[in-house]
């Protein structure tokens, strides 16, 4: 009964305002869900490569969606994971044009995980479990909720990694000269590290508020 309560015209609205919502706390992609762990890990050494690959990423993500919602009852099921990829890809492509043509410098240093973005795992869940099977204005706001969730958990990582490995923000010094760069925390040590730094903070408040 409530699971077809959920599926009402009724019930649409207040579900539809969750499905931006979810993706920013309740089921982040990277603080809960643990998804796209070779980007978030790899390219998160700045501030501005962990913001460039975020966007990359909400970007690709939005779009494949809005595609697959569109052409849900088109997609033969047996066919419907490579039409997700070639999709995916599509946008890949569009996306690592752009970047190359905005900063062939921040292009250098994305690499190839630009195009990895392709076999992100983020994307294509969201692809298969909620755009296949939903309207376009929902998969819209469950994209754009996982993909600003993704962009903040890499940002966060990317300003904790480049202001103690770097002593910068965004190239801007953060710290007086005599400050003593934590060389580590720009090498892959550095990116689990922070990782585990900020699941730990993530779970202890998100523990707390529930107990509140």
């Amino acid at each position: 009964m409530n699971a077809d309560l959920k599926n009402t015209p009724a019930a649409a609205g207040p579900s539809s305002t969750d499905e931006f919502i979810k993706g920013l706390w309740r089921d982040n992609p990277v603080f809960v869900q643990v998804l796209g762990m070779c980007p978030t890990l790899a390219v998160s050494n700045t501030a501005e490569n962990a913001l460039a690959m975020g966007l990359a990423t909400a970007f690709v993500l939005l779009m494949s969606n809005i595609l697959v919602a569109s052409l849900r009852k088109v997609i033969p099921k047996q066919v419907r994971i490579a039409s997700y990829i070639l999709i995916i890809a599509t946008f890949v492509t569009i996306t690592d044009y752009a970047i190359q043509a905005i900063s062939v410098d921040l292009h250098k240093s994305l690499g190839a995980f630009i195009s990895l973005i392709v076999v992100n795992c983020l994307i294509l869940s969201r692809a298969e479990a909620f755009a296949s099977k939903n309207t376009i204005g929902r998969s819209i706001l469950d994209a754009l909720g996982m993909g600003i969730g993704f962009v903040l958990a890499l940002f966060c990582l990317g300003m904790v990694r480049e202001i103690l490995g770097n002593g910068t923000l965004f190239n801007f010094p953060v710290f007086p000269q005599s400050f003593q760069e934590w060389i580590v925390m720009i090498l892959p040590a550095g990116g689990f590290f922070t990782l585990a730094l900020w699941l730990l903070i993530f779970n202890i408040y998100k523990q707390k508020k529930e107990a509140a």
